[in-house]
């Protein structure tokens, strides 16, 4: 197995065992060999955090942006302002749980909002 799994040796054997085979290459014997890939990857080097979030944005600055370009894709992919006052009030605990404040006194402001 890739050596990025963190599974021990024992591990892998245990699982293989529990599936019924002795090794990964009986564990994919049923591929034909037709459609195996025959050569290794060629993967690009590792890549840090930062390095693929830049490369990742400059990837993304290719793609055509909504307020550049006439849409008409429809089921919700339009041009629709979201106030960003939105965001917070949903974040707020009293719209994703049924939590209410136990001492009504402590937090009326809360309470209040709620209702």
């Amino acid at each position: 197995m890739a050596s990025y799994i963190s599974n021990t040796k024992e591990q892998q054997k245990a699982m293989l065992s529990e599936m019924g085979n002795d090794s990964i290459q009986e564990l994919f014997a049923d591929i034909p060999e037709a459609v195996r890939l025959s050569r290794d990857l060629e993967l690009p080097p590792a890549l840090s955090e930062l390095e693929l979030t830049t490369a990742l944005r400059k990837l993304s600055q290719k793609n055509k942006n909504l307020d550049d370009t006439s849409c008409f894709l429809g089921a919700g992919a339009y041009d629709h302002f979201i106030p960003s006052a939105v965001g917070n009030l949903i974040s707020r605990q009293e719209f994703y749980t049924a939590y209410t404040p136990y001492q009504p006194e402590i937090s009326q402001g809360t309470l209040q909002a709620i209702f």
